[in-house]
Formats: structure tokens, C-alpha cells, sequence
């Protein structure tokens, strides 16, 4: 299985890099991973809604190009579905069944994803009602995708 996680900005934190390259390199004996980082657009603090929503076009136009059309897409956003690790687990494991074996999961920028990548997906997910940094997001993604190939393969972790 193919999992690209598409991003928006630059991951700073010397943290979150350790913690994201562990998971990737953990992962590597299931499946191969890329994070493909896309540009955030520079916004002023204080932003009009249309201008939010043209940051959010800019932003989706970037994500959109670094998806081929056979990618089964899953936009991570707060109004998306929450699902447990056994379901993820369950979720990922039907997809590859059914011959998607190229998936990508979408983080949004500050201001979250714009329509157009909301449309492009064929399945959102969200991992709590609350607001997290989206940096901090891409280490609790590949976390739990490491999560859900140990949980599919019957290996001790998950619990």
C-alpha cells in the first residue's frame, strides 16, 4: 500500500520531527509512506471571509496537483467522521481488499481545507470535536496508521 499524507506548511518543530520519523520508519515494514509539505499562504492575522476562503483556494490548488485521479483521498477535518483505531484499522484494511492501494490523507492549513478538496475526497475523517495545530496532526495520523496495520496484522500494540 501506497499512503501519502499531504500537508499544508512547513513542519519547524524539532519534536514533532523525531516523533513523525519514528512512525514513518516503524511503518516502512507495512507500506511505504511520503509527506509531501505544500505551501501555506501567507495571510495577514486579521482576514476577511473572503479572504480566508482565498487563502483556502490557494492552499487547495497546491494539494490538489500532488494528487493523481486513482488516489482514494481522506480529508481530515473537525466536521468529518470519527471513528475509533479498530475502525480506521478496518477502513484501511477494506481499501486495500478492494484494490485502492494508493491513499492519501489531507491536512488543511490553519484555516482548514477549502471545498474544492472537501469535493475531490472520498472520505473524511476527524479525530476529535476539538481544534488541534496541524502540525501536531501529521504525528497523531502516522501514529494511528501505524496503529491500524498492527491492529490488522494481530500484533501486540493497540491496546
Amino acid at each position: 500500500m501506497n499512503i501519502t499524507i499531504v500537508t499544508v506548511g512547513k513542519l519547524k518543530e524539532k519534536y514533532l520531527k523525531q516523533g513523525i520519523a519514528e512512525y514513518v520508519k516503524r511503518l516502512s515494514a507495512y507500506a511505504k509512506i511520503d509527506i509531501i509539505e505544500v505551501a501555506d499562504e501567507k495571510a495577514p492575522e486579521e482576514l476577511s471571509i473572503t479572504e480566508m476562503e482565498q487563502v483556502k483556494q490557494k492552499e487547495s490548488e497546491r494539494i490538489l496537483a500532488k494528487i493523481s485521479p486513482d488516489t482514494h483521498v481522506i480529508a481530515l477535518a473537525i466536521e468529518g467522521k470519527m471513528k475509533t483505531s479498530e475502525e480506521l484499522a478496518k477502513n484501511l484494511d477494506q481499501l486495500a481488499t478492494y484494490g485502492k492501494s494508493k491513499i492519501a490523507f489531507i491536512i488543511g492549513g490553519s484555516l482548514g481545507l477549502h471545498e474544492g478538496v472537501m469535493k475531490r475526497a472520498n472520505d473524511t475523517l476527524s479525530f476529535s470535536k476539538m481544534t488541534f495545530p496541524h502540525q501536531l496532526m501529521r504525528l497523531i495520523l502516522v501514529e494511528q496508521i501505524y496503529r491500524s496495520f498492527r491492529i490488522n496484522r494481530g500484533e501486540p500494540y493497540h491496546k
